[in-house]
């Protein structure tokens, strides 16, 4: 009688440890298909910038073809953007113009913004040079990098190549605001040909953020080094279209599981996200960080607006688009990615 009561104790305590993570599982699922299914019905009220960050995401986690249409509708703008901008660049004054309306324009509401473009407005064209790298990488990333689609491309990067970039990457005070846009913008060079500063812009990074230095950092400097760091994962992959070998990144990762502690503590929803993007990107999905990560995800998650809202309280969903999307990737990681998509050959579809 007693060896059968202990018999029954264990096989519940047994079946008590087993049904968190089965039950976790599924709320990862359910929420993940909860948060997407509320934007997908918003979706076609965000605006177009949203439209297509979000379309673009689920289409590399998916390769479902109804994601196409906004994907399409993307290319078409780029592809005008950019016969524009080549145009325009054969007028020698076109890109000092165009970066002083760039900087005039950029939005001052926060103090990061307004340091940003202070920051901007010291460095002459660049506020132009790195959006047209972004638009000629995403024309990249499409199919659309070509003499059909873009007669004349190589005007631009020309251009690209006769911009200094290293002075602008590897200085302290750039890295200080703007770390994750230095992750983006040295990826998109290399990707494009014009320049591969990637491992003389890790190493200034590594130089800049030491471990030894976090206790240093105030919340918003450790939240641009992490942010920083998610960056180099992502850019290496393209935005999502292919996996990354974990060893390149191996100080990204370690570190990430070092400090596990205060990015779960001291940043917000965006970027611990991405955090646990990064470990799925390089194939390390059963590293226990991800699923303290996903677990947050749930804690945030609220029930009622079906999503995550910002830090300060807010369910508005253009605003929170982003932060959405990533939870939604992180909750539910596919078994492969799907890149592109190539649109050249649809464009006129």
């Amino acid at each position: 009688m007693r060896f059968t009561s202990w018999l029954l104790v264990a096989l519940l305590t047994l079946s008590g440890c087993a049904l968190p993570a089965r039950d976790s599982t599924l709320a990862y699922d359910e929420v993940a298909r909860s948060i997407q299914e509320r934007y997908e019905k918003a979706l076609p009220d965000l605006p177009s910038s949203k439209q297509r960050h979000y379309a673009q995401r689920l289409y590399r986690m998916t390769g479902d073809d109804r994601y196409l249409p906004l994907n399409r509708a993307y290319g078409r703008q780029l592809v005008s953007d950019l016969r524009e901008e080549i145009d325009a660049l054969a007028d020698p004054g076109h890109a000092a113009r165009r970066a002083r309306e760039q900087v005039a324009a950029y939005p001052e509401g926060s103090a990061k913004q307004r340091r940003r473009k202070r920051m901007l407005a010291e460095w002459g064209e660049i506020a132009y040079a790195k959006g047209l790298a972004f638009k000629l990488t995403q024309a990249k990333y499409h199919g659309l990098l070509n003499e059909a689609d873009l007669p004349g491309h190589q005007r631009a990067l020309d251009y690209l190549a006769s911009v200094d970039f290293r002075a602008f990457l590897l200085d302290p005070g750039v890295m200080a605001v703007y770390a994750a846009q230095v992750a983006n913008l040295v990826y998109y060079l290399e990707d494009l040909g014009v320049t591969d500063l990637r491992e003389e812009v890790a190493s200034a990074f590594r130089r800049q953020y030491p471990p030894a230095r976090d206790a240093r950092l105030s919340t918003a400097e450790y939240r641009n080094k992490i942010y920083g760091m998610t960056h180099f994962v992502i850019a290496a992959s393209d935005y999502y279209q292919q996996p990354v070998e974990a060893e390149d990144f191996r100080w990204v990762l370690d570190e990430f599981a070092a400090g596990l502690e205060r990015i779960l503590a001291d940043t917000k929803e965006d970027i611990y996200t991405e955090v646990g993007i990064s470990f799925l990107l390089a194939g390390e999905e059963d590293h226990p960080a991800v699923r303290r990560l996903r677990n947050a995800l749930l804690e945030a998650y609220d029930p009622v607006a079906r999503m995550l809202p910002s830090e300060q309280g807010s369910t508005d969903l253009a605003r929170g688009e982003h932060r959405n999307v990533l939870a939604i990737m992180l909750l539910n990681w596919p078994d492969r990615l799907y890149p592109g998509p190539t649109l050249a050959v649809r464009q006129d579809q």
